[in-house]
């Protein structure tokens, strides 16, 4: 094995690859082709899985405002605290998988999933107590008590959410490195309609308020990831899947570094939007501040679908080349999808500076809170232009394995830049919801020039043997703990 992967390293470093022989406008295209194939998939599925929160909270914002509000704290504070964690740890899945299936190490893909299951549980296990006494903890960060209430109600609702994360995310990673995405696409459009209908039937027709909102929602979550196990293990994946391993209860501590490195590096970015929505729940008017910035930062998260599918193509076609051993193909890769991601992001700029306020009576019937998001606009549309750059070079980590540098950058971009210009603007400025997005427009600037740095002035040759290492480690661990004693011997 390791013979052949030096075999493939150095058809590379000699020049002799075949896409040497085509011309740029081939290439191009070809490489289009390729990122479509996962970026579309991926696109489709997180605008269906967005769109379930995106459904909820519109149900919810027409059964009062104080439900929306609590709505608006519990989904874009607790759950995505939750999701930060699981997300991040999935994505050293994805960073595994793909390097392993470029290098045609395929068996070893299913272990990987089933470590990435055993320690994603166990990190959910620890987020419980989160949900549990979201009410207090909502109190003592000095949120409104009546909203602190009506989140505490939600926050026990969603609990089968955050365990449903752990399929989702681990068979995404799972099926987009071998870009077999497709299903996912299938069974998150069949759920997103499912989801329209029970929430019409439960929370309009028979009015059973949230309760109905949010049993439809869990229904929405767990129905896709139900069909993913089932395609993975039922048939769908046969190279890479080859039933459950003990290989899996050994060497998870790698496993975990490397996610919880991940998790780390997705959290703290994650966790930005979170922070500074909790500072507008403390300004004057906390209702109206809460609800027109949740619906903005959901406006800029529907375009981030895009960015997050152009994010999971980067990362598999880095991963893959790098495994496979072509550091030309991947910096090629690179360019291609952060062009592409930056054209679709100005349309969307122009688009959404044009549109203003009128978009948020989608979310509320409140004048007040339509005004407060027309005055947000501009703020709005430049974050939309930064983020459909920002996730791509995110992706390009994951795909080389850097979550861990990466980590330090969100943390100092973010939290040092971002939240205390924030506060600043927001607080001593007193410019309000406005100041404290005007913070983290700021930090998202300042780590998106870094990671443009970071990429731009890496050793690619280097990652190449990075990755052929990181794959021959896992490959050899594997034929050991496999081999009989008397071969062994």
């Amino acid at each position: 094995m390791d013979g052949q992967i030096q075999e493939r390293l150095l058809r590379h470093v000699d020049g002799t690859d075949v896409d040497e022989e085509v011309n740029l406008k081939d290439k191009v295209w070809i490489e289009t082709k390729k990122i479509w194939v996962v970026a579309g998939p991926a696109i489709f599925t997180r605008f269906s899985t967005y769109g379930i929160n995106l459904i909820s909270q519109g149900f919810v914002g027409h059964i009062g405002p104080t439900e929306l509000a609590a709505y608006s704290l519990v989904f874009p504070v607790l759950l995505r605290f939750a999701n930060g964690i699981l997300l991040g740890m999935a994505s050293a899945l994805e960073t595994l998988c793909g390097q392993s299936y470029g290098a045609k190490e395929y068996p070893m893909m299913g272990v990987h999933l089933q470590r990435s299951w055993i320690v994603m549980f166990i990190s959910s296990i620890f987020l419980l107590p989160l949900f549990i006494f979201t009410t207090p903890l909502l109190k003592a960060l000095g949120q409104e008590e009546h909203i602190a209430e009506v989140a505490g109600i939600i926050s026990l609702w969603i609990i089968p959410v955050m365990f449903a994360f752990i399929v989702a995310y681990s068979c995404q990673m799972f099926l987009q490195a071998q870009s077999k995405n497709m299903i996912i696409s299938y069974l998150a459009a069949t759920s997103v309609s499912i989801h329209l209908l029970l929430s019409w039937l439960l929370t309009v027709k028979y009015k059973f308020g949230l309760t109905g909102a949010m049993v439809s929602a869990i229904m929405a979550y767990w129905i896709p990831d139900l069909g993913q196990l089932l395609f993975v293990i039922c048939g769908g994946c046969n190279e890479t899947w080859k039933g459950f391993s003990i290989l899996a209860l050994k060497d998870l501590w790698p496993v975990f570094k490397l996610s919880l490195s991940s998790g780390v590096m997705i959290c703290v970015e994650l966790w930005y939007n979170t922070i500074l929505i909790l500072l507008t729940g403390n300004m004057k008017n906390a209702e109206v501040s809460i609800d027109a910035f949740a619906i903005c930062i959901n406006i800029s998260g529907l375009e981030m679908m895009i960015s997050l599918g152009f994010l999971a193509a980067a990362s598999v076609r880095v991963s893959n080349e790098l495994g496979r051993g072509s550091s030309k193909a991947a910096k090629f890769s690179i360019t291609v999808i952060v062009l592409m991601s930056l054209i679709i992001g100005l349309v969307l700029f122009v688009f959404f500076l044009l549109l203003r306020g009128r978009i948020a009576y989608i979310f509320t019937n409140s004048h007040e809170v339509a005004s407060v998001v027309a005055d947000l606009s501009p703020l709005l549309a430049f974050s939309i232009l930064m983020n459909s750059v920002q996730p791509v070079l995110s992706g390009v980590a994951v795909g080389a394995g850097w979550q861990g540098i990466v980590a330090y950058v969100n943390v100092s971009c973010y939290y040092l830049v971002g939240i205390p210009v924030g506060v600043l603007l927001g607080y001593v400025a007193h410019l309000g919801v406005k100041g404290v997005w005007m913070g983290m427009l700021l930090g998202t600037f300042v780590q998106m020039i870094v990671l443009i740095i970071i990429t731009c002035r890496t050793d690619w040759d280097k990652q190449v043997t990075i990755a052929h290492n990181r794959v021959n480690k896992w490959s050899m661990g594997e034929a050991k703990e496999s081999m009989p004693k008397s071969e062994e011997a």
